[in-house]
Protein backbone atom coordinates (compact mmCIF):
# COMPACT_ATOMS: atom_id res chain seq x y z
CA UNK A 1 0.00 0.00 0.00
CA UNK A 2 3.01 2.28 0.41
CA UNK A 3 5.86 3.22 -1.91
CA UNK A 4 9.16 4.41 -0.42
CA UNK A 5 12.61 5.31 -1.71
CA UNK A 6 15.31 2.71 -1.11
CA UNK A 7 18.89 3.85 -0.54
CA UNK A 8 21.77 1.43 -1.00
CA UNK A 9 25.55 1.37 -1.11
CA UNK A 10 28.55 -0.88 -1.65
CA UNK A 11 29.42 -3.54 0.93
CA UNK A 12 31.28 -1.85 3.77
CA UNK A 13 32.91 -2.61 7.10
CA UNK A 14 32.66 -0.95 10.49
CA UNK A 15 36.38 -1.73 10.85
CA UNK A 16 37.12 0.12 7.62
CA UNK A 17 40.66 0.74 8.85
CA UNK A 18 41.33 -3.02 8.78
CA UNK A 19 40.33 -3.46 5.12
CA UNK A 20 42.74 -1.08 3.37
CA UNK A 21 42.25 -2.12 -0.25
CA UNK A 22 38.44 -1.78 -0.13
CA UNK A 23 38.86 1.68 1.39
CA UNK A 24 41.48 3.29 -0.85
CA UNK A 25 43.73 1.75 -3.53
CA UNK A 26 46.44 4.20 -2.43
CA UNK A 27 46.91 2.09 0.74
CA UNK A 28 48.49 -0.63 -1.43
CA UNK A 29 51.98 -1.32 -0.10
CA UNK A 30 51.81 1.55 2.40
CA UNK A 31 53.05 -0.21 5.54
CA UNK A 32 56.37 -0.99 7.19
CA UNK A 33 57.14 -4.59 6.24
CA UNK A 34 57.72 -7.15 3.51
CA UNK A 35 54.09 -8.12 2.89
CA UNK A 36 50.65 -7.74 4.49
CA UNK A 37 47.66 -10.07 4.72
CA UNK A 38 44.25 -8.69 5.71
CA UNK A 39 40.88 -10.40 6.15
CA UNK A 40 37.47 -9.24 7.39
CA UNK A 41 34.18 -10.99 8.06
CA UNK A 42 30.91 -9.19 8.86
CA UNK A 43 27.44 -10.54 9.69
CA UNK A 44 25.00 -7.62 9.68
CA UNK A 45 21.62 -7.67 11.46
CA UNK A 46 21.76 -11.27 12.78
CA UNK A 47 18.14 -11.00 13.94
CA UNK A 48 17.25 -11.02 10.23
CA UNK A 49 18.63 -14.40 9.02
CA UNK A 50 21.69 -13.81 6.82
CA UNK A 51 20.60 -10.32 5.81
CA UNK A 52 24.10 -9.28 4.77
CA UNK A 53 27.20 -11.47 5.15
CA UNK A 54 30.40 -9.93 3.81
CA UNK A 55 33.93 -11.33 3.68
CA UNK A 56 37.08 -9.76 2.25
CA UNK A 57 40.72 -10.78 1.93
CA UNK A 58 43.79 -9.10 0.50
CA UNK A 59 47.55 -9.34 0.19
CA UNK A 60 49.86 -6.48 -0.78
CA UNK A 61 53.57 -5.75 -0.71
CA UNK A 62 56.14 -3.18 -1.86
CA UNK A 63 58.23 -4.06 -4.91
CA UNK A 64 61.39 -2.84 -6.66
CA UNK A 65 62.86 -1.59 -3.39
CA UNK A 66 66.35 -1.48 -4.88
CA UNK A 67 65.19 0.58 -7.88
CA UNK A 68 63.09 3.28 -6.23
CA UNK A 69 64.42 5.92 -3.80
CA UNK A 70 64.63 4.76 -0.18
CA UNK A 71 61.92 7.21 0.90
CA UNK A 72 59.52 6.04 -1.86
CA UNK A 73 57.17 3.04 -1.95
CA UNK A 74 55.93 1.18 -5.02
CA UNK A 75 53.23 -1.29 -4.01
CA UNK A 76 51.06 -3.95 -5.66
CA UNK A 77 48.24 -6.03 -4.23
CA UNK A 78 45.44 -8.53 -4.80
CA UNK A 79 42.07 -8.44 -3.04
CA UNK A 80 38.65 -10.04 -3.16
CA UNK A 81 35.21 -9.57 -1.62
CA UNK A 82 32.24 -11.89 -1.27
CA UNK A 83 28.91 -10.34 -0.29
CA UNK A 84 25.68 -12.33 0.16
CA UNK A 85 22.35 -10.55 0.69
CA UNK A 86 18.89 -11.72 1.76
CA UNK A 87 19.85 -15.26 2.75
CA UNK A 88 22.06 -15.76 -0.35
CA UNK A 89 19.43 -14.61 -2.84
CA UNK A 90 21.85 -12.03 -4.25
CA UNK A 91 25.58 -12.82 -4.33
CA UNK A 92 28.36 -10.44 -5.30
CA UNK A 93 31.95 -11.64 -5.77
CA UNK A 94 34.81 -9.61 -7.10
CA UNK A 95 38.57 -9.73 -7.42
CA UNK A 96 40.88 -6.74 -7.77
CA UNK A 97 44.46 -5.92 -8.75
CA UNK A 98 45.92 -2.79 -7.14
CA UNK A 99 49.00 -0.65 -7.65
CA UNK A 100 50.24 2.48 -5.90
CA UNK A 101 53.29 4.74 -5.73
CA UNK A 102 54.20 6.94 -2.77
CA UNK A 103 56.74 9.74 -3.11
CA UNK A 104 58.79 10.79 -0.11
CA UNK A 105 58.61 14.51 0.64
CA UNK A 106 61.56 14.63 3.04
CA UNK A 107 64.88 12.86 3.57
CA UNK A 108 63.59 10.61 6.35
CA UNK A 109 60.53 9.50 4.41
CA UNK A 110 58.24 10.54 7.26
CA UNK A 111 55.98 12.52 4.90
CA UNK A 112 54.76 10.94 1.68
CA UNK A 113 52.08 11.52 -0.91
CA UNK A 114 50.86 8.74 -3.12
CA UNK A 115 48.26 7.62 -5.64
CA UNK A 116 46.76 4.21 -6.25
CA UNK A 117 44.74 2.50 -8.97
CA UNK A 118 42.65 -0.64 -8.92
CA UNK A 119 41.08 -2.81 -11.63
CA UNK A 120 38.21 -5.10 -10.63
CA UNK A 121 36.25 -7.94 -12.20
CA UNK A 122 32.86 -8.50 -10.57
CA UNK A 123 30.24 -11.22 -10.77
CA UNK A 124 26.64 -10.77 -9.60
CA UNK A 125 24.27 -13.75 -9.25
CA UNK A 126 20.53 -13.64 -8.46
CA UNK A 127 18.79 -16.84 -7.30
CA UNK A 128 15.29 -16.29 -8.68
CA UNK A 129 14.08 -19.58 -7.19
CA UNK A 130 14.18 -17.93 -3.76
CA UNK A 131 12.18 -14.87 -4.87
CA UNK A 132 8.43 -14.49 -4.39
CA UNK A 133 6.06 -12.23 -6.36
CA UNK A 134 2.56 -10.93 -5.76
CA UNK A 135 1.03 -12.70 -8.77
CA UNK A 136 2.14 -16.06 -7.34
CA UNK A 137 -0.50 -15.66 -4.64
CA UNK A 138 -3.65 -17.07 -6.28
CA UNK A 139 -7.13 -17.99 -5.10
CA UNK A 140 -5.84 -21.52 -4.64
CA UNK A 141 -2.95 -20.41 -2.47
CA UNK A 142 0.69 -19.61 -3.14
CA UNK A 143 1.95 -21.13 -6.41
CA UNK A 144 5.73 -20.58 -6.72
CA UNK A 145 7.32 -20.27 -10.13
CA UNK A 146 4.23 -18.94 -11.94
CA UNK A 147 5.27 -15.28 -12.10
CA UNK A 148 6.37 -13.84 -15.44
CA UNK A 149 8.67 -11.48 -13.51
CA UNK A 150 11.08 -14.39 -13.04
CA UNK A 151 12.20 -14.06 -16.66
CA UNK A 152 14.95 -11.45 -16.76
CA UNK A 153 16.06 -10.12 -20.13
CA UNK A 154 19.74 -10.15 -19.12
CA UNK A 155 19.64 -13.49 -17.30
CA UNK A 156 20.39 -14.19 -13.66
CA UNK A 157 24.15 -13.65 -13.89
CA UNK A 158 25.91 -10.36 -14.47
CA UNK A 159 29.62 -9.58 -14.75
CA UNK A 160 31.44 -6.31 -15.30
CA UNK A 161 34.82 -4.57 -15.12
CA UNK A 162 35.38 -1.73 -12.70
CA UNK A 163 38.01 0.97 -12.12
CA UNK A 164 38.91 2.60 -8.79
CA UNK A 165 41.52 5.18 -7.74
CA UNK A 166 42.64 7.18 -4.71
CA UNK A 167 45.27 9.47 -3.23
CA UNK A 168 46.83 9.45 0.25
CA UNK A 169 49.03 11.78 2.27
CA UNK A 170 50.86 10.38 5.29
CA UNK A 171 53.05 12.39 7.66
CA UNK A 172 54.87 12.44 10.99
CA UNK A 173 56.33 15.22 13.12
CA UNK A 174 58.82 13.20 15.16
CA UNK A 175 59.12 9.71 13.68
CA UNK A 176 56.84 8.22 16.33
CA UNK A 177 53.41 9.64 15.57
CA UNK A 178 51.52 9.42 12.28
CA UNK A 179 48.65 11.29 10.67
CA UNK A 180 47.09 10.80 7.25
CA UNK A 181 44.29 12.00 5.00
CA UNK A 182 43.05 10.44 1.78
CA UNK A 183 40.25 10.28 -0.71
CA UNK A 184 39.14 7.62 -3.16
CA UNK A 185 36.54 6.97 -5.81
CA UNK A 186 35.22 3.55 -6.75
CA UNK A 187 33.25 2.71 -9.96
CA UNK A 188 34.92 5.51 -11.94
CA UNK A 189 33.75 3.99 -15.24
CA UNK A 190 30.17 3.55 -13.90
CA UNK A 191 29.60 0.00 -15.24
CA UNK A 192 26.08 -0.98 -16.25
CA UNK A 193 24.58 -3.62 -13.98
CA UNK A 194 21.01 -4.78 -14.46
CA UNK A 195 19.10 -8.04 -14.70
CA UNK A 196 16.16 -6.56 -16.62
CA UNK A 197 17.59 -3.84 -18.89
CA UNK A 198 20.74 -1.82 -19.61
CA UNK A 199 19.60 1.54 -18.29
CA UNK A 200 21.07 1.37 -14.76
CA UNK A 201 24.71 2.24 -14.07
CA UNK A 202 26.59 1.67 -10.82
CA UNK A 203 27.04 5.05 -9.15
CA UNK A 204 30.51 6.13 -8.07
CA UNK A 205 31.39 5.87 -4.38
CA UNK A 206 33.39 8.82 -3.06
CA UNK A 207 35.23 8.40 0.24
CA UNK A 208 37.14 10.92 2.36
CA UNK A 209 39.04 9.52 5.34
CA UNK A 210 41.66 10.57 7.86
CA UNK A 211 43.30 9.35 11.02
CA UNK A 212 46.40 9.18 13.12
CA UNK A 213 48.42 7.45 15.84
CA UNK A 214 49.69 9.57 18.72
CA UNK A 215 51.83 8.16 21.57
CA UNK A 216 50.94 9.67 24.94
CA UNK A 217 53.56 7.68 26.89
CA UNK A 218 56.03 4.83 26.39
CA UNK A 219 53.16 2.41 26.94
CA UNK A 220 50.00 4.11 25.64
CA UNK A 221 49.11 5.26 22.11
CA UNK A 222 45.86 6.78 20.89
CA UNK A 223 44.68 5.69 17.42
CA UNK A 224 41.86 7.64 15.78
CA UNK A 225 40.13 7.60 12.40
CA UNK A 226 37.16 9.12 10.59
CA UNK A 227 35.48 8.31 7.30
CA UNK A 228 32.73 9.88 5.20
CA UNK A 229 31.29 8.01 2.23
CA UNK A 230 28.65 9.02 -0.28
CA UNK A 231 27.18 6.96 -3.10
CA UNK A 232 24.20 8.32 -4.98
CA UNK A 233 21.81 9.37 -2.18
CA UNK A 234 23.26 7.02 0.45
CA UNK A 235 25.91 8.40 2.80
CA UNK A 236 27.57 7.55 6.09
CA UNK A 237 29.98 9.15 8.54
CA UNK A 238 31.94 7.10 11.07
CA UNK A 239 34.35 8.46 13.68
CA UNK A 240 36.12 6.89 16.65
CA UNK A 241 39.32 6.01 18.45
CA UNK A 242 41.08 3.23 20.32
CA UNK A 243 43.81 3.33 22.92
CA UNK A 244 46.62 0.79 22.71
CA UNK A 245 48.55 -0.48 25.70
CA UNK A 246 51.96 -1.70 24.52
CA UNK A 247 52.73 -4.38 27.09
CA UNK A 248 56.31 -5.07 26.01
CA UNK A 249 56.98 -1.40 25.08
CA UNK A 250 58.71 -2.40 21.84
CA UNK A 251 57.94 0.02 19.02
CA UNK A 252 58.93 -2.29 16.14
CA UNK A 253 57.27 -5.49 17.40
CA UNK A 254 54.61 -4.51 19.96
CA UNK A 255 52.52 -6.83 22.09
CA UNK A 256 49.49 -4.62 22.59
CA UNK A 257 45.89 -4.60 23.70
CA UNK A 258 43.40 -2.22 22.03
CA UNK A 259 40.18 -0.87 23.48
CA UNK A 260 37.94 1.76 21.93
CA UNK A 261 34.89 2.43 19.85
CA UNK A 262 33.51 4.11 16.75
CA UNK A 263 30.15 5.67 15.95
CA UNK A 264 28.32 5.64 12.64
CA UNK A 265 26.10 8.69 12.88
CA UNK A 266 22.36 7.98 13.04
CA UNK A 267 23.01 4.25 12.76
CA UNK A 268 25.20 2.44 15.31
CA UNK A 269 27.63 2.60 18.20
CA UNK A 270 30.57 0.25 17.59
CA UNK A 271 32.67 -0.95 20.56
CA UNK A 272 36.04 -2.38 19.51
CA UNK A 273 38.64 -4.63 21.13
CA UNK A 274 41.92 -5.78 19.61
CA UNK A 275 45.05 -7.78 20.30
CA UNK A 276 48.44 -7.48 18.59
CA UNK A 277 51.53 -9.67 18.84
CA UNK A 278 54.28 -10.86 16.49
CA UNK A 279 53.04 -8.70 13.60
CA UNK A 280 49.49 -10.09 13.90
CA UNK A 281 46.57 -7.82 14.85
CA UNK A 282 43.12 -9.28 15.55
CA UNK A 283 40.13 -6.99 16.02
CA UNK A 284 36.52 -7.61 17.02
CA UNK A 285 33.62 -5.17 17.00
CA UNK A 286 29.86 -5.23 17.38
CA UNK A 287 27.36 -2.73 15.98
CA UNK A 288 24.77 -1.62 18.54
CA UNK A 289 21.99 -0.32 16.34
CA UNK A 290 20.54 3.10 17.35
CA UNK A 291 18.60 3.90 14.17
CA UNK A 292 14.87 3.46 13.61
CA UNK A 293 15.60 -0.14 12.64
CA UNK A 294 16.51 -1.06 16.22
CA UNK A 295 12.97 -2.32 16.89
CA UNK A 296 13.34 -4.97 14.15
CA UNK A 297 16.97 -5.81 14.95
CA UNK A 298 16.67 -5.68 18.77
CA UNK A 299 19.59 -3.20 18.57
CA UNK A 300 21.74 -5.98 17.09
CA UNK A 301 23.56 -4.27 14.26
CA UNK A 302 26.12 -6.94 13.49
CA UNK A 303 29.38 -8.60 14.46
CA UNK A 304 32.70 -8.15 12.69
CA UNK A 305 36.15 -9.72 12.94
CA UNK A 306 39.35 -8.49 11.28
CA UNK A 307 42.83 -9.97 10.99
CA UNK A 308 45.95 -8.22 9.72
CA UNK A 309 49.40 -9.80 9.57
CA UNK A 310 52.49 -7.86 8.52
CA UNK A 311 55.71 -9.75 7.86
CA UNK A 312 58.50 -7.50 9.04
CA UNK A 313 62.20 -7.77 8.14
CA UNK A 314 64.88 -8.23 10.78
CA UNK A 315 65.82 -4.56 10.48
CA UNK A 316 62.93 -2.11 10.44
CA UNK A 317 63.34 1.47 9.28
CA UNK A 318 60.75 2.66 11.78
CA UNK A 319 58.87 4.90 9.36
CA UNK A 320 55.39 5.64 10.81
CA UNK A 321 52.58 4.44 8.51
CA UNK A 322 48.77 4.58 8.74
CA UNK A 323 47.46 1.92 11.12
CA UNK A 324 43.84 2.79 11.96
Amino acid sequence: MLAVMVKAQDPHFSQFFASPLTLNPAFTGKFEGLWRLAANHRDQWPSIPKAYVTTSASVDFPILKSRVPESDVFGVGLSGVSDASANNILKLNYGSVSMSYHKGLDEDGYSTIGAGFQATYSSLVLDVNKLTFADELTQNGFVPGTSSDRNFANGNNQSYFDMNAGILYSGSTNGRNNFYVGTSMYHINRPKVSFKDNTWALTGRITVHAGGSFPVSDMLTVHTSVIHQIQNKASETTVGAAIAANLNQEADNPAAVYLGGWMRFNDAIIPYIGLEFGGLRIGASYDLNISNLKAATASRGGSEISVIYIKRPVEVKGIPCPKF
